[in-house]
């Protein structure tokens, strides 16, 4: 710190406000400014009912506003496809809002880092870790979610097609997949439902359901829908010969993944082992590896070691990994 001067330190304090801000305005928004259809549309169309709202309400609506001119003001910032991927993570922030918190925690991060270890290198690798981050968690979030609706899909065809034999119609028989089922899938096709009701038509919804969800499963249960309605047919006799089909890929998908264990499990077992072992030599003898890292020809010899370790581990899970 002796070696900063004063402007440093200035700009590293603004750096810290501006992205302590940054965060604390986006933790307001995720936990407070989750949007809805409907108070989006009484930001134009004032009702009785949101007269006499109360006072929590009220700031929930203030924050709305707030939001709805920040998303305005960096509406170059938006996509469509990369909105899909928070609505996919169920994460209730825009765009806008996902860049922001991320460059104000990022901002705050290089602050700290340079505030408290005192060097440039230290807080832009603290930045570039903390930049990381978000895309990490949204991509994490967008896979757990999709496997979890995966795993859901069977039980959730099952109540359609009950709900259809007993007369109902497909539209309606999403109604029981919401009030029975528990989220992500009574969520997605709850967004199903709402999008139909504000005149979208049921084969974009479901397609933007497929879209959202990127399961093959679903795909094969959207196209065999939009074509019934297209041409006509028992939808009964449909579902459950897709729900057949599903069950009959599952099984083959779980009969691969059996035959193919012992590769996967040997990719890891191959990987770990070299730094299981350097381990264990560096408990028994922490003067065993003195040479492997002086400077020279050993030192070229352990980075090719360490990158051929890399590259087996991809072959060997490429091999194992079978597409159905």
């Amino acid at each position: 710190m002796a070696n900063l001067d004063t402007n440093l330190i200035v700009i590293i304090i603004i750096g810290l406000v501006l992205g302590g801000g940054g965060l604390l305005v986006g933790l307001l928004v995720i936990i407070f400014g989750r949007t809805n259809i409907n108070e989006r549309i009484n930001q134009f169309v004032e009702t009785p009912q949101a007269a006499s709202t109360s006072t929590r309400k009220r700031a929930t609506t203030r924050l709305n506003r707030f939001r709805y001119r920040l998303n305005t003001t960096l509406g170059m910032l938006n996509s469509e496809e990369f909105q899909s991927k928070l609505t996919t993570a169920n994460w209730r922030i825009t765009v806008s809002e996902y860049h922001l918190i991320r460059f104000f925690a990022t901002l705050g991060a290089l602050a700290l880092g340079i505030l408290v270890i005192g060097n440039w290198v230290a807080g832009v690798a603290l930045a570039v870790i903390v930049f990381s981050i978000p895309g990490f968690l949204l991509m994490r979030a967008v896979s757990r979610r999709q496997n979890k609706f995966q795993d859901q899909l069977i039980d959730t065809l099952t109540l359609i097609k009950g709900a259809v034999s007993a007369g109902s119609s497909f539209l309606q028989s999403l109604d029981v997949v919401v009030d029975e089922m528990v989220a992500p899938a009574s969520d997605e096709f709850r967004r199903v439902r709402r999008e139909v009701e504000l005149g979208l038509p049921l084969s974009q919804a479901l397609t933007n359901l497929a879209n959202r969800m990127e399961s093959d499963d679903l795909f094969l249960v959207v196209s065999a829908v939009n074509i019934n309605m297209q041409i006509g047919g028992n939808l009964t006799h449909i579902l459950a010969s897709v729900i057949e089909t599903i069950r009959n890929r599952l099984y083959l998908f779980g009969e691969i993944r059996s035959l193919t264990s012992y590769a996967r499990y040997t990719s890891y077992l191959l990987t770990l082992l070299p730094f299981l072992t350097a381990l264990v030599l560096t408990l028994i003898s922490p003067t065993y590896f003195e040479q492997l890292m002086a400077p020279g020809l050993t030192r070229i010899i352990l980075i090719y070691a360490l990158i051929s370790v890399f590259i087996g581990n991809l072959l060997l899970r490429r091999i194992s990994k079978i597409e159905v």
